[in-house]
């Protein structure tokens, strides 16, 4: 048994060898970089399909918070290809923020078939350092997968807890993750999702 998972372990490290060296030479972030969205473009109308339903019921409560303008601030976290652009209600102003700069085309051609929101910029950061986003500026910040993937879950929801608005204009952050089930304040939203509150 040893020696077949000493086996198995060896045949292993000689099929990633190959990304092993291209990480070493410097060449993999890159490559990833340039082509992880275009697999997210084709994984987001899959998984579309399967959580319409869902997406669409937990959005529909975002045309409650809009502001005295009618309009909602809403900043996607790590919004990828845009898969919930066409679940949000007319009247959302969209920013935009991840980390992987290739992600702003797929933006681009979302925003073109979803002409009810307003695309108000993209931000090329990671969540935990969303400087460039003034403090309460955003009325909803939606967070699809991403809190499971980034370096601290935590410092991404300082930083979201920072640039949603006060209490009294309605602040409110949607996260699709069930890693941040433990975050506080928590209410759970019908089967799927949390709604946290800002405090």
């Amino acid at each position: 048994m040893d020696a077949l998972v000493r086996l198995l372990q060896l045949l292993v490290f000689l099929l990633t060898l190959p990304l092993h060296l291209m990480a070493l030479l410097g060449f993999w972030e890159p490559l990833c970089k340039t082509y992880f969205p275009y697999l997210m473009a084709v994984l987001a109308v899959k998984s579309n399909r399967v959580m319409e339903s869902k997406k669409r019921e937990l959005f529909s409560q975002i045309k409650g918070l809009a502001g005295a303008s009618g309009k909602v601030a809403l900043l996607e976290l790590g919004s990828g290809t845009s898969a919930n652009f066409q679940f949000y209600p007319t009247g959302c102003k969209i920013t935009c923020l991840d980390p992987n700069p290739h992600f702003e085309k797929f933006l681009t051609r979302s925003m073109a078939k979803n002409r009810h929101l307003e695309y108000e910029r993209f931000v090329v950061a990671f969540g935990e350092y969303m400087s460039q986003l003034a403090d309460g500026s955003m009325d909803v910040v939606v967070s699809a997968l991403v809190l499971c993937s980034v370096q601290s879950p935590k410092s991404v929801l300082q930083e979201v807890r920072r640039v949603l608005s006060p209490v009294s204009r309605k602040g409110r952050i949607w996260a699709w993750s069930s890693n941040v089930a433990s975050a506080a304040p928590v209410s759970r939203a019908p089967r799927m999702g949390y709604l946290l509150t800002r405090a």
